[in-house]
């Protein structure tokens, strides 16, 4: 039985498709980081037919995340990929786009380092790298909220934390990436798009 749901993936999955729409336009094969519970996975790839989606997630979280996808997932859908951003090379041919949603902020700053390093080695030139959660921009929160998740976040763990923007565009640009398109998104979240060739 599936258990596991998140309550921040329902809410925001319908704005992030509609984003996906446009960007993903171009694309033929996806690489989801994180894929988490899997609901963002059977969501998009179920409402993106030209895709083909390949989720992943770290082996001790794999298990929950195949049962959702082997219950609920499309033709289009893979099963889900063992995958450590930290482990180089990472275990996927190259794709035409790259998907995260609400990972670079749990992450240390060595694992944020690692998944650009990563991006940077399987994205198809042309390619796009999206990546959804909360960003701060020249060191400043854009909410109170975000200001209280990210010291809620360093409480946690102090390796993680709502990252700012500038540093992870430094990163994608060390991998030959250009950001295109930075959306605001609900809930005080951007998308950030990069592209390459």
């Amino acid at each position: 039985m599936l258990t596991s749901l998140s309550e921040a993936c329902e809410r925001n999955k319908e704005p992030i498709l509609a984003l996906l729409r446009q960007e993903l336009a171009g694309s033929g094969s996806l690489l989801e980081i994180g894929s988490g519970t899997g609901q963002h996975a059977v969501y998009f790839a179920r409402a993106l037919p030209q895709l083909s989606w390949q989720p992943s997630e770290l082996a001790q979280q794999l298990p929950a995340l195949a049962q959702r996808i082997r219950a609920e997932g499309s033709a289009n859908l893979r099963a889900p990929l063992a995958l450590d951003v930290s482990a180089q090379p990472w275990p996927s041919p190259p794709v035409d786009a790259l998907f995260s949603a609400n990972t670079l902020h749990i992450m240390g700053w060595g694992a944020v380092t690692d998944f650009f390093r990563g991006a940077g080695s399987v994205l198809r030139a042309p390619g796009v790298l999206c990546v959804y959660g909360p960003f701060a921009y020249g060191g400043r929160h854009t909410s109170a909220s975000n200001a209280e998740f990210d010291r809620f976040l360093q409480a946690r763990d102090p390796a993680s934390g709502v990252r700012d923007f500038e540093a992870v565009d430094a990163l994608a640009r060390q991998q030959g990436l250009q950001l295109t398109a930075d959306h605001a998104m609900p809930a005080n979240n951007r998308t950030l798009v990069w592209r390459r060739g």
